[in-house]
């Protein structure tokens, strides 16, 4: 190895050792601050934890039952995130294999669909719930889950990339139905995307706000990050920096837990995809 090669190399990975720090300053400051008073927060910056955990805790009890808050963002991320891996999954199988009049065209309304804010029927949504009496119900936060165009498309272009069509002949000749090869064959060759996909699934689930605001008006069926949000709401807002630092460090932990258990399928669906047959 030359000296130009080496300095390259050091220089690169120099890069990379100050990107991953600057990612991991926001986190070290919440995790820092969660410890510190609000008015020490809002008057100095310091990455020393303070002495304030203590009361910061006693605050956030004192609003909500953040326990609670995460048993129900629990109920609501779970389930979602579960049925959006695996109807689009089933989707982006039928749509790479089988071939049906309005294939492309609904492939081109799935790609629409994902240039389309959420946002914008939002209003007809709320409407829709409304009317179908689901208000205080996890229901409409649940179902609507299964539409993911942006999983489905890239679930798509995984599974043209991964599935070698001579398997699914194989499976055929030896009488298999469809649904026998899509689960005992299909999926687990689909499990790096999936569990890819469903690490951001589950995150937006989990960290969702506009939507379960509307729906849910009772407070024991709050999700955490309307709960946190309370916090901010108060009039003491100042004060309660400290403890809203404190709750959003507590809901991440479970974010934190699926991404060890699934970050190393991210590493194999990227290499996997990278091949064609």
């Amino acid at each position: 190895m030359t000296t130009g090669t080496k300095i390259k190399k050091a220089i690169l990975y120099l890069g990379l050792i100050l990107l991953a720090l600057t990612c991991l300053l926001p986190f070290l400051m919440m995790m820092v601050n969660a410890t510190r008073s609000g008015n020490e927060i809002m008057t100095s910056f310091t990455l020393i934890p303070g002495s304030s955990l203590k009361e910061n805790w006693e605050i956030v009890s004192n609003y909500f039952n953040i326990f609670k808050g995460i048993l129900n963002s629990v109920i609501v991320a779970f389930p979602a995130t579960l049925m959006t891996a695996y109807f689009s999954a089933m989707t982006a199988f039928a749509l790479a294999i089988y071939k049906f009049k309005g294939k492309n065209i609904l492939f081109a309304v799935i790609l629409l669909f994902m240039m389309i804010p959420a946002q914008l029927g939002l209003l007809g949504f709320y409407d829709l719930v409304s009317f179908l009496h689901l208000i205080n119900s996890y229901i409409p936060l649940i179902i609507p889950a299964v539409a993911a165009p942006g999983t489905v498309f890239f679930l798509k272009q995984y599974v043209e990339s991964v599935l070698p069509p001579a398997l699914l002949e194989a499976a055929r000749i030896d009488g298999a139905s469809e649904l026998y090869i899509f689960h005992k064959i299909v999926l687990p060759i689909m499990s790096p995307g999936i569990a890819t996909m469903a690490i951001g699934a589950f995150i937006g689930n989990w960290n969702s706000y506009l939507t379960p605001m509307l729906i849910l008006t009772k407070t024991e069926k709050y999700t955490l990050p309307v709960l946190i949000a309370t916090l901010n709401s108060s009039t003491d807002i100042v004060s309660n920096q400290g403890a809203t630092y404190l709750a959003v460090a507590i809901s991440v932990i479970p974010i934190l837990i699926v991404f060890c258990f699934c970050s190393k399928y991210i590493i194999s669906s990227i290499s996997a995809g990278s091949v064609k047959e």
